[in-house]
């Protein structure tokens, strides 16, 4: 008897009747009141069903009902009543109630709106619970970093949730353009609404635009009964455009028309159909640069880009790295079932030395075959892939100085480190921003580099 309902009536008879269909026939707990207020007294118990007599002795059942929908308003109440008065039925209606029964109590009615109305409770609260582990899954706490241009990143998101502005995310695949997008929106005055996802480079440009627009039955071959199209889907809600430097011109103006107008018709149809989302769209190539070469309009554009938002790789925050490593280790061990500590010393070097190409995705995936490949509690050289180990010496040679050869003795990591950083001011006459570039790591990496080895940019 894990469901809980109310009896509230002043009838003896009625609720000892009522009590046996509930309990002893239909399998349900019970709890009976005769007066109103002892029931709402009793909310705490968290009760699946309310039965509630309309005509109570010191409190009538309508305003109790009222009462009842200000603690809980998705609490199911079914209301009971010997008068068979149909404006009382229609008030109780509107303040919530899910149904309506004159007296006497027709029983075979009666069970199966019973089961109905903890059924559609039931689906309430697990949408609820989904909705809240939605928002803090996407919760700013669960984004990773403490680099300083990831703060600026942060900031730039807490702006943009109590409006609906326009976001275009720039940033290299992997580094977690969608992530950010579900954090605006989830953190968002339309979080309780639709947040829907399309990507503009994994969808046949000839279905893209009936998938974000909809189409009639007829309107083309295949075209079998209507579609709702992801923007109909959204309304309300949020729209998150990824990889939308794809688009071809003609969806291109459409997308426009949407933005300007807020409206659309579906492929084949006349009908103009309104709508009210929030878009949020992400590239990793340069829509300017689109725009100048004639691949992407330039009215588009800078209404996209009303508030960009870049996010920058992971070579670029080498710091993360750790913060990161810690975080999906301890994500994965729970999937897993492990019990991983970290990642040995020299590991980890060879993690930090990595450029990182796939960026934080790369890194994800990595750690998760990693745990799957060790036995111990510390992840290991032998687990890393072959790539990653043979890449370790990127760092290095991106400075463009071959520094070792196959006969030449292993260099601590520590010296190879100092001699790039040198070799870089070299190279760029002292430019900072320039060496910086030329070893993939951020500007700010680079001068904690230098002062960690007393490296003087003027004596190099």
């Amino acid at each position: 008897m894990d469901k809980l309902v109310f009896i509230v009536d002043d009838e003896p008879s009625i609720l000892k009747l009522v009590s046996h269909w509930v309990k002893n026939q239909w399998g349900y707990g019970v709890k009976t009141f005769s007066l109103g207020n002892e029931a709402l007294e009793n909310l705490t118990d968290n009760p699946d069903l309310v039965l509630l007599d309309i005509m109570l002795p010191d409190v009538n059942g309508v305003e109790a009902l009222r009462k009842i929908k200000t603690v809980n308003p998705n609490l199911p109440v079914i209301m009971l009543s010997a008068q068979g008065n149909i404006e009382v039925a229609l008030d109780s209606l509107k303040l919530g109630a899910y149904d309506y029964f004159p007296k006497p109590l027709d029983k075979n009615r009666l069970e199966p709106a019973i089961k109905n109305a903890i059924k559609s409770y039931d689906m309430q609260r697990k949408i609820v619970e989904l909705e809240a582990n939605l928002q803090q899954e996407y919760s700013f706490d669960n984004i990773v970093s403490s680099d300083e241009s990831m703060q600026h990143v942060f900031k730039m998101i807490s702006k943009v949730l109590d409006n609906d502005i326009t976001v275009l995310i720039h940033g290299e695949s992997g580094t977690g353009k969608e992530l950010i997008a579900r954090a605006i929106h989830y953190n968002g005055v339309r979080k309780e609404r639709p947040f829907v996802v399309v990507n503009c480079a994994s969808i046949p440009r000839e279905l893209l635009e009936s998938e974000l627009f909809g189409h009639e039955k007829g309107s083309f071959t295949g075209a079998h009964q209507r579609k709702i199209g992801k923007f109909e889907l959204a309304r309300g809600g949020s729209i998150f455009l990824d990889e939308i430097g794809e688009l071809e011109m003609s969806l291109q103006a459409k997308i426009l028309r949407v933005i300007q107008n807020k409206e659309f018709e579906r492929i084949g149809g006349n009908e103009i159909i309104k709508t009210d989302v929030r878009i949020i769209s992400a590239t990793n190539i340069n829509l300017k640069e689109a725009v100048e070469n004639k691949l992407f309009r330039e009215d588009l554009f800078y209404r996209l880009n009303s508030f960009p938002i870049d996010i920058p790789p992971l070579r670029e925050r080498r710091g993360d790295i750790l913060l990161l490593i810690d975080h999906f280790t301890k994500t994965f061990n729970k999937k897993l079932g492990k019990a991983i500590k970290g990642v040995k010393k020299q590991t980890l070097k060879t993690f930090y030395e990595y450029d990182w190409p796939g960026n934080v995705r790369e890194l994800e995936n990595t750690i998760e075959r990693c745990m799957i490949l060790t036995d111990g509690d510390m992840i290991d050289e032998e687990s890393l892939p072959p790539h990653i180990k043979s890449d370790a010496v990127n760092f290095m040679k991106a400075a463009n100085g071959d520094l070792f050869d196959d006969d030449s003795p292993v260099i601590p990591f520590e010296v190879l480190k100092k001699e790039a950083i040198l070799h870089a001011l070299r190279k760029t006459d002292g430019n900072i921003v320039e060496a910086a570039k030329k070893l993939n790591i951020g500007r700010a990496t680079f001068y904690r580099l230098m002062d960690k080895y007393d490296i003087d940019q003027k004596k190099k």
